[in-house]
């Protein structure tokens, strides 16, 4: 296989599995949070996950407020894609690592997927201050519980909230410590 179609093919495979990744993270993310479920994107993740979610939620339980089968189901999509990659590359990794590499993957796609919200949720607070967007009441409800600490510390300066700023400082931070290798 010629080099520009292996990295397009690795691109295609990394994109496609981050998207599905992401959704089913933050089907997670939403239900641990208690977001609106009748909101329009809580109502996207769920038919998008709930096929294959919904069969094993019957088989693993919640555990309080989190979605034991949905973080199930994300590591192993994580397995499968880390197979894959790692398959396409001509690259031998044992179940053991597939399964730490994966684990890896998750911890990255959720800093990456807070970190994206963060943004978002920023952004639109920019565009129309005071004013509520489809997508604010989501975001709100994901990144409350990890601006919330920050702004007790951090105050508002001049009216400016700086507890976005710190938190997505935070997540690269952690980001960067992952040790995901090629997988990222």
């Amino acid at each position: 296989m010629g080099a520009n179609l292996l990295n397009a093919l690795l691109f295609l495979i990394n994109t496609l599995f981050q998207l599905y990744l992401w959704t089913v993270i933050l089907r997670v993310i939403l239900q641990w949070v208690r977001a609106d479920f009748y909101h329009p994107v809580s109502q996207f993740v769920w038919r998008v996950t709930q096929p294959a979610v919904g069969p094993l939620s019957r088989i693993v339980p919640r555990w309080r407020r989190l979605d034991a089968a949905g973080m199930l189901f994300g590591l192993a999509i994580a397995v499968i894609y880390v197979e894959i990659y790692a398959g396409l590359l001509d690259v031998k990794i044992g179940f053991a690592a597939a399964l730490f590499y994966a684990a890896m993957k998750l911890i990255v796609a959720t800093l990456n997927l807070y970190t994206i919200a963060l943004f978002a949720q920023a952004f639109f607070s920019w565009m129309g201050p005071g004013m509520s967007s489809p997508a604010g009441s989501i975001l709100w409800s994901m990144n409350e519980p990890l601006l919330r600490p920050v702004r007790r510390v951090i105050p508002p300066v001049a009216g400016l909230d700086l507890s976005p700023l710190v938190v997505i400082l935070v997540l690269q931070f952690l980001n960067m410590l992952v040790p995901v290798g090629m997988f990222r």
